[in-house]
């Protein structure tokens, strides 16, 4: 049956071309959903200040932030660097 050396190659090559359509063209294909909610997320372990609003509050700190705003009496920021070191002092002329 399979004797025929023309015969066998075109088997083998069938089975071949069969077999590689069962093989994914992208190991990240579906992955959109995934990588959209990542680039959404800005910071997934976020850590909140001692006495803010925290997730699941009541609204109680959020009435209050919204009461301070309207009133005057919001606390100033700090003013933070995100640089350290030193500079020369030889900036642009």
């Amino acid at each position: 049956m399979f004797s025929d050396p023309r015969r066998r190659s075109a088997l083998v090559a069938g089975l071949l071309l069969a077999t590689a359509g069962c093989t994914p063209v992208d190991p990240g294909l579906g992955d959109a959903v995934k990588y959209d909610q990542l680039v959404q997320t800005i910071n997934p372990d976020p850590r909140y200040p001692a006495g803010g609003a925290q997730p699941g509050d009541s609204g109680a700190h959020g009435a209050k932030a919204v009461r301070d705003y309207r009133t005057g009496q919001v606390k100033q920021l700090e003013v933070q660097s995100t640089s350290s070191g030193s500079s020369s002092g030889g900036g642009p002329r």
